[in-house]
């Protein structure tokens, strides 16, 4: 194949005494002409190609029919009224709805009639006390800049905002509805209604990536941020303060764990958190004095399972008095615990629909003896399940709105050695059959995030056709909590990719799939993974998708979001830390005369987290490197960026990857009608 051609400059930097070639460096500036040229001459190359791919029609097909099950999310319960996401088929974006006490809905937010273009997404969203007022924040063309508006719900007239430079800020509302704490410019500020924006008042200046939390009555403020290993920790109580001079009272600080505190309806502390427990555990406290040495543990860390949310239930009519749920992942699989609230005793389970993945646990902020949560597994679409403490039983809530013909399929998890000897686990989604088949692994391994059982119309297409879908639940991620996340992260990132090359190794040895039918696929930070796992181990694999990746490690904190990810990679500035980034960074070990994988690179012109410069330069260096026949390729999409999109354009770039990946590894479409 005939590659547009790209300039090899002779840049070698110095860094800490070693030699670091970039021949790219060029193509990291979109508004140069070259760049521009390149990537219009990489697009004309990647259109050509795509229409060409067997069954891509029928890969689109598919996609979009079992993405039209859509979603519905838990609600969320303020004054009167109950707040959810619904996606239908048909919207190219879920819309924000608002139920009253006689159950009407009303749509209050809908992105796609504010932009047909589909580009503008709603990013956050938080109601006050009341549910009288809506706070919600809107960015276009996916650069994740949100602008903040207030809506009043009943007439759906906005009465503040807009504000900018609010990407994802959470909101914390004033009891009275007339000013709230949010995220600006990575500030903790607090913001009167009718006020200039820039007058603000900022509570907490350094920049941070911070989070926000209330407790009952928007008495007491928590603020929360990312700090090394863990999280720095405030509380304050909203009524022995003015809300422009909170005292914020030390959780926690520089101690390595993470911590997040809520205040209970009981005037409990509550706190879950990691510190001297890797898989979480409960603790409670006396608000007035919140640090560590005041927490008594109420429920103890479970040897196999990660705690991860909690609530407590003390509506009247319980016949054993208030019940603590206490949800956890066993192995990234969903359970949720009934415990007493006093000695944290477990007395029962709450009744799953199944093996799969549970949301946020939501409940009345007055108080009840009703929860909801959202559920999901490989063949179920996301909807709301109802807990009731009275009689103990779950009941569906809130279907997804969509019917849809799902393909059965059986799941296995699997436990596998990698090459340190420590166990890891892999979930493989099959039909019946025997024999190596066409098989793709699923990765990501980072910031503690776990792969958790979810539907999927990207998933289900591939399954039904024969193929194997592999997720493996690597190191850095969270599956196992805290201490797997650690260990898969700065000078122990080698252990993610050592992970994922045994779950491929063990696929083959297995017989499953075999190297010339195996595909490795990751996205954001999995993109690093598999970039890092073909650079590595090109011989596994006959094709790989890195979507909106990461993949110069020596530069990547220069761009994006980067500099916010120190704490897991590390840093570039530091010679040891260096050290660690040149020993996986997939643009720097690509090396000529190799036979690289069948490999498609996806990158977003609106992404403002990963910069699309790592697809571009490793894209150059792999089509100037690979001696064999199999293609690398680039496809680029502006208008969008890292997260949510719109459906069309999330059905259509899931279905270039899966026709990408099977025609690289032998995957027939099937008949249409099959």
């Amino acid at each position: 194949m005939i590659y547009p051609p790209a300039e090899r400059q002779p840049i070698v930097d110095r860094l800490h005494g070693r030699a670091v070639p970039d021949p790219y460096r060029w193509l990291e500036d979109p508004g140069d002409p070259r760049t521009r040229e390149w990537l219009a001459a990489q697009d004309a190359l990647w259109r050509a190609c795509a229409a060409a791919l067997p069954g891509r029609d029928h890969w689109h097909a598919r996609v979009a029919e079992l993405g039209a099950a859509g979603t519905v999310t838990a609600p969320l319960w303020r004054g009167g009224r109950r707040f959810f996401l619904r996606s239908t088929a048909g919207r190219q974006h879920p819309v924000l709805y608002a139920a009253g006490p006689g159950g009407g809905e009303e749509a209050l937010v809908d992105p796609g009639a504010l932009d047909p273009s589909g580009l503008t997404v709603l990013d956050h969203w938080q109601p006050d006390l009341s549910g009288r007022l809506l706070a919600y924040q809107l960015s276009r063309g996916g650069d994740e800049r949100s602008q903040l508006h207030v809506m009043d719900v009943a007439t759906r007239r906005i009465v503040d905002g807009p504000i900018d430079r609010c990407r994802y800020a959470p909101v914390v509302w004033l009891p009275d509805g007339e000013a709230f704490f949010y995220v600006r410019d990575r500030r903790v500020c607090l913001h009167r209604l009718g006020t200039a924006a820039d007058d603000d008042v900022v509570i907490l200046a350094e920049e941070r990536s911070y989070g926000l939390g209330s407790g009952p009555g928007g008495r007491w403020l928590v603020v929360s941020a990312a700090a090394e290993g863990g999280n720095d920790v405030w509380l304050a109580d909203l009524s022995a303060s003015p809300p422009e001079r909170p005292r914020l009272r030390v959780v926690q600080k520089g101690i390595g764990a993470v911590t997040v505190p809520a205040v209970g309806r009981d005037g409990r502390l509550y706190l879950l958190t990691t510190l001297d427990a890797p898989r979480g555990r409960l603790c409670v406290a006396d608000p007035a004095d919140p640090g560590p040495e005041g927490w008594r543990e109420l429920v103890g860390e479970d040897p196999e399972a990660v705690t991860g949310d909690f609530a407590l239930l003390d509506g009247p009519g319980l016949p054993g008095g208030p019940v603590l749920l206490v949800g956890r992942t066993r192995h990234a699989i969903s359970e949720i615990g009934v415990h007493d609230p006093a000695t944290g005793e477990r007395t029962g389970r709450v009744p799953l629909p199944g093996l799969g993945a549970v949301g946020r646990i939501s409940t009345r902020p007055e108080g009840g003896h009703e929860a909801w949560f959202s559920y999901t597994d490989s063949v179920t679409p996301p909807g709301v399940h109802r807990y009731d403490a009275r009689t103990g039983r779950t009941t569906p809530w809130a279907a997804a709105p969509g019917a849809v013909d799902v393909p059965e399929l059986t799941a296995r998890q699997v436990v596998y050695a990698s090459a340190d000897g420590t166990p890891v686990r892999m979930v493989v989604l099959a039909r019946p059959g025997s024999g190596p088949r066409p098989a793709i692994l699923y990765g990501y391994g980072g910031f503690g995030r776990a792969l958790s059982p979810s539907y999927s119309g990207y998933v289900l297409p591939w399954v039904e056709a024969g193929g194997v879908f592999v997720l493996a639940q690597v190191r850095g991620g969270g599956e196992e909590g805290a201490r797997w996340h650690r260990d898969g992260m700065l000078e122990r990132k080698q252990n993610a990719v050592d992970d994922f090359v045994a779950a491929a190794e063990r696929l083959i040895a297995d017989g499953w799939t075999a190297p010339d039918r195996l595909a490795a696929c990751g996205e954001s930070g999995g993109g690093l993974l598999v970039g890092a796992a073909v650079t590595q181990r090109p011989e596994l694999f006959a094709a790989a998708v890195c979507s909106a990746p990461l993949l110069d490690m020596v530069r990547y904190e220069r761009s994006g979001l980067g500099p916010a990810w120190r704490g897991e990679y590390g840093s570039a500035e530091d010679p040891e830390q260096l050290g660690w980034l040149l020993g996986y960074s997939p643009y720097h070990r690509v090396r000529e005369g190799v036979d690289y994988p069948a490999t498609l690179l996806t990158s977003f012109g609106g992404d403002t987290r990963v910069d699309p410069l790592h697809a571009r330069k490793m894209c150059a260096a792999l089509q100037h490197a690979t001696s064999g026949p199999r293609p690398v390729l680039l496809r680029h999409e502006g208008g969008v960026g890292h997260g949510a999109r719109a459906a069309g354009r999330a059905t259509a770039l899931a279905a270039d990857m899966l026709a990408f990946l099977a025609a690289h590894t032998g995957l027939a479409a099937p008949p249409r009608g099959r």
